[in-house]
């Protein structure tokens, strides 16, 4: 497909190859004074740009910057990076856009823009030309930014690691080119790139078990793979790798963030770094650090390639590929953070700031700052990167992180909001996996449930349900517990209450999950009850203190064979209750084998084994634990997929047209002696045994058994059918048949899922 030639009313910013050798660049920035693109070319080759631009002898940024406005193109050698960098000034403002046409461009080349204007920091306008600035479009990235003073648009000391000056004093004059990263241009003109992909799993959301890990993280210690490929794209697409997924029968992996990204200032400051990429440097490129070493030195789009193969090797077994995404702020954090996209481009323009303090950044994201999708040019750019990943890359779905700061106009949230919009009536993304994180730090922050059709809902009522119920509840007094059989109910029913908030809107909107990247693993849950993040440098402030998690009795690991009995037998309670309830489960990654992360539930600046999953367990040949937990969780998913019951939207308690709730006839409810609850019953926190029966005319019949007290209990069956136990978090009575019509005895603190012999 030919792209048309440039005119002023483009309305797409980015790089675009032409067919006269060149290409066109677009950029926004609605009250810069003058743009410039730069191109960077190795002094030890002749320059593609030679014939036409005015040479700068003295390679100084501060005489570049004098010839820059009279000449329209001008060149330099900045001998000490062993680079030439040649300005073209570009033609502008267009409705916001500056244009200009490159003569020549070339695969892998490396380019920036510079930008001059007001320097009023009080008002929010902080251009500063010596910055070099990616472009917010580059679908490559190359380099790193550097914790120097030349990162940082206005006048400051590092000392001791430490960023030292005030953002609203004097505009800083060090050139930043070699201290910032730069953008790289990929030709992806070829009109076959898509032909011989695989096809898209297109996994019913009613048939989705999803399954969040961290790129890196999953294989950093993989024995499996060569050292090469570990914690990489490529090892993540490995043949072991892939039968290890399938073999755990997920359906759909959630990726945490793989768009490049850079450290916030703190986190460099602390001397750690951004392990979990919740700081978005670039929205089309690929973090480069997670790509094996060969496709690094061959640049920018071999890192993409690689991207590209491992989604590729993910749809051919099976899988689909659902992203984390962070659109609700940048890298850039606040006013006092470093330059290098959008602050240098257009701050105004990309960031929400105080109505009464243009200087000051609203942030309801806690990391700095907040982008403004009150500008419709902010959406477009969220909008073109989804589809680009979509289209480009193959994804799947994408889940939006902190979706509620997406969501605010005027500062407040509306699930009627421009992007939400866009999001619903685009082609290609209004039929893909949206998932929300229905929270952030503003205003009315807690949104679950309130997002509509088609979009899918982290559900934290199910998580602190769940740990609730099996965890902190049973750790205290009978009298003090706070979750009994109604909350546990409308959890396993799909949550209508959140969820059922407009007809047709189904239990697969609510996510379910009992641990995700963001707190203690499923293991630590049981090991910790107080959190432990000294690791991070932040006096281990940093982190929820409220984690519903229990030690049964011994802080961290423990040896005592009683202790662990318990622990592992809470762990698959919850797991139980996962996979055993309507909606969509989610999994987190290790916690189907015990991993722990020894008590750090923010672990987002270890990029090293406290985060790593530990492998070693896999190579044993003896029975171990680990294997043990991950048979179970493997047998749960598998008889959850086999079951039809479980293959629909529809809660078990619907909304009808009217609004009004209606009780489905597909659930019935009993209490250990084998009657139907009383209303009195449904309100009593300590009534925590009870059975659950899912019923259909066409179908067998399931029951979840559940009893959440202490001791045993014996649980009187329903007479009209014989029963079978499928599986058990007491782990030694899957297959067996109860006795009739004496019931079934169920040791405490334990699920047991059964299904009707016919």
């Amino acid at each position: 497909m030919r792209n048309p030639p440039l005119h002023r009313y483009a309305t797409r910013p980015g790089l675009y190859f032409t067919e006269d050798g060149g290409a066109d660049a677009i950029v926004r920035s609605e009250t810069a004074d003058q743009v410039w693109l730069c191109v960077y070319e190795p002094v030890t080759r002749p320059s593609a740009f030679y014939s036409d631009s005015i040479q700068v002898l003295d390679g100084k940024a501060t005489c570049m910057l004098r010839h820059i406005h009279t000449h329209d193109r001008s060149t330099r050698i900045v001998q000490s990076l062993g680079m030439r960098e040649t300005l073209f000034r570009m033609s502008g403002p267009n409705y916001g856009l500056w244009y200009v046409h490159l003569p020549k461009a070339w695969d892998g080349m490396r380019y920036g823009y510079r930008v001059d204007g007001a320097w009023d920091p009080k008002h929010g306008v902080r251009f500063n030309p010596y910055k070099l600035l990616l472009d917010p479009y580059a679908k490559g990235i190359d380099g790193h930014m550097e914790l120097t003073p030349a990162a940082f648009s206005y006048t400051c000391d590092v000392v001791d690691n430490v960023v030292k000056g005030s953002a609203f004093d004097g505009m800083s004059t060090i050139d930043s080119l070699g201290s910032v990263p730069v953008s790289v241009a990929i030709d992806d003109r070829d009109t076959s790139k898509h032909v011989g992909d695989p096809t898209h799993p297109h996994v019913p959301w009613s048939k989705t078990v999803i399954y969040e890990l961290h790129v890196k993280g999953f294989t950093a210690n993989a024995p499996w793979l060569p050292e090469e490929l570990r914690g990489t794209y490529a090892g993540l697409a490995h043949p072991q790798t892939l039968s290890y997924l399938q073999r755990l029968g997920v359906t759909s992996i959630e990726l945490l963030p793989i768009q490049a990204k850079q450290d916030e200032l703190h986190v460099r400051e602390n001397g750690l770094t951004n392990y979990w990429g919740y700081s978005t440097l670039g929205y089309f490129s690929p973090e480069p650090s997670y790509a094996t070493e060969a496709s690094r030195s061959q640049g920018a789009k071999a890192v993409r390639q690689e991207v590209i193969d491992m989604v590729h090797a993910l749809h051919e077994a099976g899988l689909e590929v659902i992203m984390d995404v962070v659109y609700n702020h940048t890298c850039e954090g606040g006013p006092e953070g470093p330059t290098v996209c959008w602050r240098g481009l257009d701050e105004l323009s990309y960031y929400r700031r105080m109505k009464d303090n243009p200087g000051i950044l609203e942030d309801t994201t806690g990391c700095g700052n907040t982008m403004d999708f009150t500008n419709t040019h902010v959406v477009t750019y969220a909008i073109d990167s989804l589809r680009y990943w979509a289209k480009r890359i193959g994804i799947d779905g994408f889940r939006f992180d902190l979706a509620a700061s997406l969501a605010r106009l005027d500062g407040e949230f509306t699930h009627h909001h421009p992007f939400l919009y866009a999001l619903r009536s685009d082609l290609l993304l209004g039929n893909l996996k949206l998932i929300m994180e229905p929270w952030d730090l503003g205003n009315a922050g807690w949104r679950t449930g309130q997002f509509g059709s088609p979009f899918a809902e982290w559900n934290d009522r199910f998580r602190d349900t769940t740990r609730k119920f099996w965890l902190s509840d049973a750790e205290k007094s009978p009298t003090a517990n706070a979750v009994g059989m109604q909350d546990m109910a409308t959890r396993l029913c799909g949550s209508a209450d959140l969820f059922a908030t407009e007809p047709g809107r189904g239990a697969t909107s609510s996510i379910n999950y009992v641990v995700s990247h963001d707190g203690f693993t499923l293991s630590d849950l049981t090991m910790y009850s107080r959190k432990h993040n000294q690791a991070n440098g932040e006096n281990n402030t940093d982190g929820s203190d409220i984690n519903n998690s229990a030690n049964f009795g011994v802080e961290g690991p423990s040896n005592d064979p009683e202790i662990c009995e318990r622990r592992e037998r809470a762990a698959l309670n919850m797991l139980g209750t996962l996979l055993l309830s309507l909606g969509t489960p989610m999994l987190a990654a290790g916690d189907e084998f015990g991993n722990s992360q020894r008590g750090n539930n923010n672990a987002y600046c270890q990029d090293n084994d406290i985060s790593w999953l530990q492998w070693d367990w896999l190579d044993k040949d003896e029975p171990s634990p680990q294997l043990s937990r991950m048979r179970s969780v493997a047998r749960l998913v598998s008889i959850r997929k086999s079951l039809d019951l479980y293959h629909h939207e529809d809660f078990f308690t619907r909304l009808t047209q009217l609004g009004l709730f209606k009780q489905s006839s597909r659930v019935q409810w009993f209490l250990p002696d084998g009657t139907t609850p009383m209303e009195r019953d449904w309100f009593d926190t300590e009534i925590r045994a009870f059975t659950m029966r899912l019923t259909s005319n066409d179908e067998v019949n399931i029951l979840i058994v559940i009893n959440g007290d202490a001791g045993a209990q014996s649980f009187r069956l329903p007479q009209d059918s014989e029963w079978r136990c499928l599986w058990t978090s007491a782990g030694d009575d899957a297959d067996a048949v109860p006795e009739q019509p004496e019931g079934w005895d169920i040791p405490g603190r334990s699920i047991c899922l059964m299904r009707q012999i016919v």
